[in-house]
């Protein structure tokens, strides 16, 4: 490499309450909903759920059951029905629920030069739509099994959960070119940690409370977000 070249870094980014306020999963059941995917009560499920995430942080019991639920859902649908289904419910939903200050973080990384991949449990192909929507390099998500095109129900390789975002942002590094100890990770869930301890430069964003300890033990960089800055985001592109 020579003296002018500027050496590759990477800056990963989760996306539920890092990128965005709450669950990607329940936007999406919601959307499923409205597609008559599923069902009423599965909504009302999914809405509880979200609303305790919100109020403590992930809870790896819940998310599961709704991960479960989904894979009942996707089962002999296409990639291309639920790339399309993404994409809507990133338009109708999710755009407006995005933390403006992580999507400008992740941003800047862009415009210094660097790749920024989101980490994220939820399934490649809304991954795929998120990334891809806000201009980002790529995403790293939970692979649904396939054949033909169609869902089987099944992963596979594993949810893309806690010490897997490190493995996938490990061989991302390594595919990329980049030295660990100069890349980001951003998150706020203690799942999270294996990810954060793998970089040299990580962030918490609104950390649980296991997170918190373990950051402030640390001294890592700790962004806290209100949700007042969603609000002046959306009336700000409303003028």
């Amino acid at each position: 490499m020579s003296e002018d070249t500027i050496a590759p870094a990477i800056a990963f980014f989760d996306v539920d309450n890092t990128l965005l306020r709450g669950a990607s999963l329940y936007h999406l059941g919601v959307g499923a909903w409205r597609r008559r995917l599923v069902t009423g009560r599965d909504v009302l499920s999914f809405a509880w759920k979200q609303a305790r995430f919100l109020s403590v942080g992930e809870n790896g019991v819940h998310l599961a059951s709704i991960r479960a639920r989904a894979l009942e859902v996707v089962v002999g649908y296409s990639r291309a029905e639920l790339v399309s289904l993404s994409a809507e419910i990133f338009d109708a939903r999710l755009l407006q629920r995005l933390w403006p200050e992580t999507v400008a973080v992740a941003r800047a990384h862009l415009k210094a030069g660097r790749e920024v991949w989101l980490v994220s449990a939820t399934a490649q192909e809304v991954a795929d739509v998120i990334a891809e929507r806000l201009g980002l390099t790529g995403a790293l998500g939970t692979r649904l099994e396939a054949v033909d095109g169609i869902f089987t129900g099944r992963l596979t390789d594993g949810v893309c959960h806690g010490a897997r975002k490190a493995v996938a942002a490990n061989a991302q590094a390594e595919r990329s070119g980049a030295d660990l100890t100069d890349c980001w990770a951003y998150s706020d869930s203690h799942n999270d940690i294996p990810l954060l301890d793998l970089v040299g430069n990580p962030v918490v964003v609104n950390p649980d409370a296991t997170l918190r300890r373990y950051a402030a033990a640390r001294h890592w960089p700790m962004m806290i977000l209100k949700r007042a800055s969603i609000k002046a985001a959306r009336t700000s592109k409303k003028r």
